[in-house]
């Protein structure tokens, strides 16, 4: 029976003390794990259980998020996200990954990518947009808050409560008995600390420049054609399919897989997307 040893860490990051999360043979095809929103590194403890003896699997929580510890004069955007994400990476020692991209560890990861395309040796990227008609209704009237709109921190605030952080698990799913609830009580044990609603509201309201990047993302695949592994849950209520087909406009030869599920497909699905991903990392890493 093979079962991984997993690490869980901590590196100092300009100021921001950056929990990871570690397991793998250090000579091993190297994927980095970007969370989403709400949650933080421990969405992916089944995945790196999974594949954690045969690839080198690190995944990191931002600042806000999880274990990390920031300063509370920390300013956040996406871009300094990126940039934490950056120094991480450099932190501990990585020069060249597979980039897993979920929710917001597309804005991050893809900041990464376009500053370090010769770190990037391939994508998988799972209900992560970066294109216009990938965003549902619901996602558009969330990204149309911002700084100086009426109203805007009040709506952004509403999500962070636990309904709508279980909401975000067991929507769109087919069998909720798939569905542990340990990610969305853990995800809104974190929501509740001091100063985590302050920070999210920050970010939330900063999602615009995300969509103002997408033509700059999209121009980086169409160049860099970097290898990918498209996986995507149908019931997503906020990055529907249509975005993630889009990808192929930019990237034809990429794997697209969509499965009966919801935002956090790797709840419902990882038997199905671990193999995937396995040989995607096999297929990539010879390249």
């Amino acid at each position: 029976m093979n079962i991984p040893v997993v690490h869980h860490r901590f590196v100092d990051v300009e100021g921001v003390r950056v929990f990871y999360r570690e397991a793998g043979p250090a000579d091993a095809p190297v994927l980095l794990l970007l969370h989403g929103f709400p949650s933080a590194s421990h969405q992916f403890r089944r995945l790196i259980d999974a594949l954690g003896t045969d690839y080198r699997l690190i995944a990191p929580d931002y600042p806000g998020f999880g274990h990390t510890e920031a300063p509370a004069d920390f300013v956040y955007s996406f871009e300094r996200l990126a940039d934490i994400t950056e120094g991480f990476v450099q932190a501990v020692g990585l020069e060249r990954f597979v980039l897993y991209a979920f929710d917001f560890g597309g804005p991050v990861g893809f900041r990464l990518a376009t500053r370090h395309p010769e770190w990037i040796a391939g994508l998988v990227v799972q209900n992560a947009n970066a294109y216009e008609e990938g965003l549902s209704d619901l996602a558009r009237n969330f990204i149309a808050n911002r700084p100086g709109v009426p109203g805007a921190e009040e709506a952004v605030a509403q999500i962070l409560v636990l309904p709508m952080t279980r909401g975000q698990y067991e929507g769109g799913t087919t069998d909720v008995s798939r569905i542990a609830p340990d990610g969305w009580t853990l995800d809104q044990h974190f929501l509740d600390l001091p100063g985590r609603k302050e920070a999210q509201v920050a970010l939330a309201l900063d999602y615009h420049s995300n969509v103002d990047l997408y033509p700059v993302w999209q121009q980086w695949l169409r160049e860099h054609r970097p290898p990918a592994l498209i996986v995507w849950g149908d019931g997503d209520a906020f990055f529907t399919v249509p975005g993630a087909r889009a990808y192929l406009r930019d990237l034809p030869d990429a794997e697209l897989h969509v499965f009966a599920t919801g935002h956090f497909a790797l709840e419902e699905n990882l038997p199905e997307i671990a193999p995937l991903i396995a040989s995607f990392l096999d297929t990539t890493w010879k390249d």
